[in-house]
């Protein structure tokens, strides 16, 4: 069951690229519902019932996004998004009907951007589309070079043997192959790196990120700093680059007048 919500949206997002977004779901008014939505809203949507389907389409689709139904026949969403993201760059929002932290937390260990509890509103489903495609570079990025005539430098930091492209939103590690990272986890990155050097307080990270100020909302911190840290330190319980100052918060030490600079 989801609460319907006919409202479709007045105007097309305004993107010169539309984003692709998969939808995985087995219930066909809800499949077709979303689909249907988003698509006025201005994406490209496909849809699949199961995961043994959403498996064959990966084969020859990309997606910037996949809305994934944790609880279905056969392969379900959790293991569905891992496999999905070992296969290709995307955003991940798992649809649980539980109503419980369970599925939320393990879906966060497992590098989901955001979750959504069934029955939802459509309109809230798509204000989380937005949320994490504002954090995905959109297709027309992926793999352009760094620099052109009419564009930009990228803004690039570098700590330790690691290099961060803030605008790519991509890590290198010190042998130069890349590091991989969740959306959410290059959040939290990027909020230390645009800070480095600085005591940052829970709140402060929380509220850079788009969280609010609860018990779950602090787990789901904890959770993507502790995989961040297992990801960029050679000892995460004892931390070169993201220490925590107890009582306090966090500072990410890079070298001293380290901060985002032109690539």
């Amino acid at each position: 069951m989801f609460t319907p919500n006919l409202l479709f949206a007045n105007s097309r997002e305004d993107n010169s690229v539309r984003s692709r977004i998969v939808v995985v779901d087995d219930e066909p008014d809800l499949r077709d519902a979303v689909a249907e939505y988003l698509t006025a809203s201005g994406y490209d949507v496909t849809v699949a019932g199961d995961a043994a389907e959403m498996r064959e389409i990966a084969a020859e689709q990309t997606f910037s996004l996949a809305i994934l139904d944790i609880s279905m026949p056969g392969e379900d969403g959790l293991s569905l998004g891992r496999w999905l993201r070992s296969k290709m760059p995307v955003g991940i929002i798992f649809a649980t009907a539980s109503g419980t932290s369970i599925d939320r937390i393990v879906g966060l260990e497992l590098g989901a951007d955001d979750y959504i509890v069934k029955p939802y509103e459509l309109r809230e489903l798509l204000a989380r589309v937005r949320s994490v495609l504002r954090r995905v570079p959109p297709p027309s990025t992926v793999g352009a070079p760094a620099t052109t005539a009419s564009q930009p430098a990228r803004r690039t930091v570098s700590f330790g043997g690691f290099s961060a492209d803030l605008d790519g939103r991509m890590v290198t590690g010190p042998d130069g192959a890349p590091i991989d990272l969740a959306k959410s986890e290059f959040d939290v990155l990027e909020v230390f790196l645009t800070r480095a050097n600085r005591l940052l307080t829970r709140a402060a990270i929380s509220e850079a990120i788009g969280f609010d100020e609860d018990a779950e909302a602090s787990r789901a911190l904890d959770i993507r700093i502790m995989r961040l840290r297992k990801k960029i330190e050679n000892d995460p319980a004892n931390p070169r680059f993201l220490r925590t100052v107890r009582g306090e918060g966090y500072i990410f030490t890079v070298s001293e007048g380290a901060g985002p600079r032109p690539g």
